[in-house]
């Protein structure tokens, strides 16, 4: 048998092999294995944002008679709630405290993840193992079994009452996750470029601040937007330890401002979870590749 034939034989089974696999990629497997769970995930994730928009710009009629009104839609949409929501109630100076607890809250839990990880992974302590792993499981305890030692702590040191409680307290349950994800995107960086640093003369803080961190950019922005997710949506801490309705932060001040009893201001709630929502979508739309980048705990050389 001529290298020809063998040759055309070869040609003759692989075509043969493509054209018996083509039927795993046409439209209807397509179809039930791609488009159909895309559109299910789509469909749950994006629900929630559509009837949080559709019930703040609803009429209160078309809220009450659901029989006569179609639930799913709206019939002469109105901003009356929105209207109300940013005029007539104290629903900025509320943002703007959930902003600031979010900020203060996430800058301090950076900056302690980013010393504690360093010092675990680059420092090599006896024990350092150990300590990371124990930080981790920190972050498994439930906030619950801190409330108590917490809230003693907050009403002796007079702080009750005010958004520095928040800021103080937050860290708690976002340190040990942010420090044990930092140490995973640290571990990543070629400790040869420390290395090179020492013997060039550097300290370990200009290390840190110009080489590690620059890197780490990253697993940075991943930690803090973990940190400000948490800090923004946190409930239990922000009803406990703020009173006054001007220091109230949005999650808290919606729920006791358009609930009373068992009337359920639909619309302005609504209207508050939406635009309360909006700055987080911003964040992620920004930082989304940084986010992932970080989850994969990858440094390109």
């Amino acid at each position: 048998m001529t290298d020809s034939t063998l040759q055309s034989k070869a040609v003759t089974n692989t075509g043969d092999a493509t054209e018996g696999m083509n039927y795993l990629e046409s439209l209807p497997r397509r179809l039930v294995t791609l488009y159909l769970p895309l559109f299910i995930i789509l469909v749950v994730l994006l629900f929630p944002f559509y009837w949080m928009v559709l019930t703040s710009i609803k009429p209160d009629e078309q809220l009450i008679d659901m029989d006569k009104f179609n639930p799913f839609w709206v019939i002469h949409p109105t901003f009356k709630h929105i209207s109300k929501l940013l005029f007539e109630t104290q629903y900025p100076r509320w943002l703007w405290n959930t902003m600031y607890v979010a900020v203060g809250a996430t800058f301090l839990s950076i900056v302690a993840s980013v010393l504690s990880a360093y010092a675990i992974t680059r420092l090599r302590f006896k024990g350092a193992e150990a300590v990371g792993v124990l930080i981790f499981f920190a972050y498994l305890v439930p906030p619950s079994i801190l409330f108590i030692p917490l809230a003693t702590m907050v009403f002796q040191f007079g702080l009750y009452d005010s958004p520095l409680a928040l800021i103080l307290t937050y860290p708690t349950f976002l340190i040990p996750f942010c420090t044990w994800l930092l140490i995973g995107y640290f571990k990543s960086i070629p400790y040869e470029l420390e290395e090179c640093a020492l013997v060039d003369g550097a300290t370990r803080l200009q290390i840190l601040w110009r080489i590690t961190l620059p890197l780490a950019v990253p697993g940075l922005i991943s930690a803090g937007i973990f940190s400000f997710t948490l800090s923004w949506n946190e409930f239990i801490y922000a009803l406990t330890f703020l009173q006054s309705t001007p220091n109230k932060t949005v999650p808290v001040a919606i729920v006791n401002e358009f609930v009373d009893g068992d009337i359920y201001k639909w619309g302005s709630l609504m209207a508050g979870a939406l635009v309360g929502s909006l700055p987080l979508v911003i964040l992620y739309a920004f930082f989304v590749e940084h986010y992932v980048s970080a989850m994969t705990g990858a440094v390109k050389e």
